[in-house]
């Protein structure tokens, strides 16, 4: 399962950054050849690179490349190292769900029942917002694999 969510998540980022480098292209050709900026282009660029920065984030915790301070850890034997990983995951377990996952639907929620939309591409606002609970449940997704695999280790 974890192989099918990386492969899903990565190339969803992949496809992100290629609208957002295009929508960036596109304001710059805009401005300075046809000398008439377009409207929407940083809009978009601007909800893309938040997708792209919260959505990468969840798939750099799932890759276990996300940044880590490991001198404790370096120190330690293998079964310490272990259960100090353990301990790390489930904190972030309880971080992604409080934080992400339920304050992020209630982002959700308090704009949804706002209708702000934005300025530029009348979006509702709660559409862009949809990204912290999603980043949480994946987060959590990959720490719980973790947690699982790290158990079997211990054993």
């Amino acid at each position: 399962m974890k192989r099918i969510l990386n492969k899903l998540l990565g190339s969803f980022l992949v496809i992100l950054m290629a609208l957002m480098v295009l929508s960036v292209l596109w304001q710059v050709a805009s401005r300075y050849i046809a000398q008439s900026p377009s409207a929407f282009t940083e809009e978009l660029s601007r909800y893309l690179l938040i997708w792209l920065g919260v959505l990468g984030a969840a798939y750099a915790s799932g890759q276990r490349e996300h940044l880590a301070i490991d001198l404790l850890s370096s120190r330690l034997n293998k079964s310490k190292q272990i259960r100090l990983n353990i301990f790390i995951n489930l904190l972030i377990v309880f971080f992604a769900f409080f934080v992400l996952l339920i304050g992020g639907a209630n982002l959700v929620y308090v704009n949804y029942e706002l209708g702000q939309h934005s300025s530029a591409l009348h979006i509702p606002l709660y559409l862009v917002y949809t990204v912290v609970p999603i980043s949480g449940l994946l987060i959590i997704t990959y720490k719980i694999d973790e947690l699982f695999n790290a158990k079997e280790e211990l054993s």
